[in-house]
């Protein structure tokens, strides 16, 4: 049964696997899914820490005139906080040093001239309360800091280290493979002969899948259909997410379709109404794998992959928040057959804020010289054959 692209994508987004959560180190979560709320375990900052070098002292004495304040200590960053003994005097303190009990000003070096311990304020104007990050200004002991349903990142880390967590609670990576088929296919060490050409679409999907720390365990098959019948049976039983690229088509030689329905394999749907990538495949095996058959060309592969397979893993590992990009064309554009079209573009942010989107013309499917001058696809879509500038289109980028 042949389903546009958004039938596609909401039959494959339907069939999310359910979230799994496991315990992981704090150094290991990089680029993880986020799957618990993370909550301050004390005030934001949790003391009024000060923020310039300088003195410290109690505004009411500037108010009403003083100028000369005799330096009574110094309070480093990291020392516990110590306390104005004079109202009159002040304490010389550094910055992300607590903010001296009894003080609540701070004036910098810049604006002071310091001699034999007294401290003369050189500036007529100052404010009270300048140059100290108030205690809890920035979150309150117990407030939500992170949302689960975050990819981490180095902020997401930051602040989680600073929380003393160790360990985080993540989405569970599902266990992937990925197979590549065909007589044509050896292996990159290899020289290929005149009929053949190294595998390279494997390497395209492991990195993709990469980002989101997924190591898929790779297999490849030769067109003999009893071989990849075992062989994907055997795949079956200890994978959740499994990955083909090629024989999905019609060939005489295309062993796959076949192959899934011996081995218990439902079929959702194959073909979809775009270009390239027509012959995509998609199915389940009872509740526990799902499978992807991608065509064998690359620039398929690659639609396949981002188009779907990494949707697809977001919402399998509760991913929120991930809105669709979007690019706008920045010449017209023509496409006649009545598919929707997945260009290859090159970006440009314009000074104008907009992100541009130059279509390449490349030479079909299995032009992969020209995914590495294009930065992703721009998704045209069917029943229009022009396409103009200025249109936003979704955007998936690769870069």
């Amino acid at each position: 049964m042949m389903v546009t692209v958004s039938q596609a994508e909401r039959i494959v987004l339907e069939h999310a696997l359910p979230l799994q959560i496991e315990q992981i180190p704090l150094h290991h979560a990089l680029a993880r899914v986020l799957a618990e709320d993370l909550h301050a375990d004390r005030d934001f900052p949790p003391f009024d820490r000060v923020t310039m070098d300088g003195i410290a002292i109690h505004f009411a004495n500037f108010a009403s005139g003083q100028r000369q304040f005799l330096i009574e200590a110094v309070q480093a960053a990291g020392s516990a906080q110590l306390t104005l003994q004079r109202q009159n005097n002040c304490i010389e303190v550094m910055t992300g040093a607590p903010l001296p009990q009894g003080t609540d000003t701070v004036i910098r070096y810049e604006d002071l001239d310091i001699e034999s311990g007294m401290a003369q304020i050189r500036i007529s104007e100052i404010a009270q309360r300048q140059n100290i990050h108030a205690q809890a200004i920035d979150r309150r002991k117990g407030d939500l800091i992170i949302s689960a349903g975050r990819k981490i990142g180095s902020a997401e880390m930051a602040t989680a280290a600073t929380l003393g967590k160790a360990t985080l609670a993540v989405a569970k990576l599902p266990r992937t493979a990925i197979i590549s088929t065909g007589d044509e296919l050896v292996e990159i060490h290899e020289t290929p002969l005149p009929h053949q050409i190294r595998r390279s679409n494997v390497y395209a999907i492991q990195a993709a899948l990469g980002e989101w720390k997924i190591e898929a365990e790779a297999f490849h098959f030769y067109d003999d259909e009893q071989a990849i019948r075992q062989g994907v049976a055997e795949i079956l039983l200890r994978f959740e997410l499994v990955i083909l690229s090629g024989a999905v088509s019609e060939g005489k030689f295309d062993f796959v379709p076949k192959a899934l329905a011996a081995a218990g394999v439902t079929p959702i749907f194959h073909k979809v109404s775009q270009r390239p990538g027509k012959p995509f495949w998609f199915g389940t095996y009872a509740d526990k794998a799902v499978l992807f058959a991608l065509p064998g060309n690359p620039v398929s592969a690659f639609v396949g992959t981002y188009r779907y397979i990494l949707p697809w893993l977001r919402q399998s590992l509760g991913l929120k928040n991930w809105p669709q990009s979007t690019a706008v064309l920045s010449r017209d554009f023509i496409f006649k057959p009545d598919l929707t079209y997945f260009v290859p573009v090159i970006l440009d942010n314009s000074t104008d804020g907009l992100l541009r989107a130059t279509p390449l013309e490349g030479h079909g499917s299995g032009d992969l010289a020209n995914l590495n001058d294009a930065d992703g696809f721009l998704e045209l879509p069917k029943e229009r054959t022009h396409f103009a500038v200025g249109e936003a289109f979704p955007l998936f980028r690769y870069r």
